[in-house]
């Protein structure tokens, strides 16, 4: 299943990125300041690999809202159409890989149960640009390590289980 994005639905998403990192970047650059937005950012482009799942769903609606919203918003202030181009996923997970992007999907859902208003905004933040941006094909091949190592966390832990492993 391929992901359609246009350059005004990535310049949206790129908008969204830079209301979250400005704030931080005029305020002192804490790193702990950005974990809500990050932490949420690395769930939506997990969310991209998860071909088949909720998650994979989600994430392939959050990149046709940005490039549906990113239209809109460029047909309205410049009378131009928006510019198509096909995405890109990242890479398969295991059955192993899966568990544990269910386990950090549930992690952050326990997170956000706990945050106030502002932190909230900032992780919806960076679950929808994570989502929207993980289709980008440069991004995929910024991060092509991203897939091998959740699915060797999963199978590390797997082997731990069952006793085949050490810490």
């Amino acid at each position: 299943m391929t992901t359609a994005l246009s350059l005004a639905g990535v310049a949206l998403a790129a908008a969204v990125v830079w209301a979250n990192i400005r704030p931080w970047w005029k305020s002192g650059r804490d790193p702990k300041a950005l974990a809500p937005y990050l932490s949420t950012f690395l769930l939506g482009l997990l969310a991209t690999m998860c071909v088949g799942g909720l998650l994979g769903w989600g994430a392939s609606g959050i990149a046709g809202l940005f490039t549906t919203g990113g239209n809109a918003a460029v047909d309205a202030a410049a009378g131009t159409q928006g510019t198509a181009f096909s995405g890109a996923r990242m890479g398969a997970l295991t059955p192993e890989g899966g568990t544990i992007v269910t386990l950090y999907a549930i992690g952050i859902g326990l997170a956000w149960k706990a945050a106030g208003k502002a932190e909230k905004r900032r992780m919806l933040g960076g679950l929808l640009t994570g989502a929207a941006l993980g289709f980008l094909p440069g991004v995929v091949l910024l991060l092509d390590w991203l897939p091998g190592s959740v699915n060797g966390v999963g199978a590390y832990a797997s082997a731990l289980v069952q006793g085949k492993a050490t810490l």
